[in-house]
């Protein structure tokens, strides 16, 4: 099964979005479908950020943009909360509060932005 995945990010320094395509092929389980979820954040003086939060059977993305450059992360093992992981970023929600990490900072690192879900 193959789902197609179309993905804008919106820098804050240009109004032109930046497309992605992303091809995902997931095993045969029946009929699997693809559910889409934007949130938005409010990070305090590092401004709004978007999120599309995107699952698919046993696939979870959290795709959004840092610096002005797409991420697109997979969902990890996480002890709570949700944990997205992709290179040197974390993406870990609780509720509405949402932490990235860059872990070339160090494990034990503060986080780069601290966010909170606006509804």
């Amino acid at each position: 099964m193959r789902f197609l995945f179309l993905i804008a990010f919106l820098t804050a320094s240009t109004v032109a979005a930046r497309s992605i395509e992303l091809a995902i092929e997931l095993p045969e389980a029946g009929e699997i479908s693809a559910e889409r979820i934007d949130a938005t954040y409010d990070c305090g003086s590092q401004a709004m950020m978007s999120v599309e939060y995107v699952n698919a059977g046993p696939v979870s993305l959290a795709v959004f943009a840092h610096e002005g450059e797409p991420v697109i992360a997979s969902n990890v093992l996480s002890a709570s909360g949700a944990r997205y992981a992709a290179g040197p970023f974390i993406w870990w929600t609780k509720g509405p509060q949402a932490s990235l990490y860059d872990l070339r900072n160090g494990e034990d690192a503060p986080p780069v932005l601290e966010c909170t879900e606006q509804r």
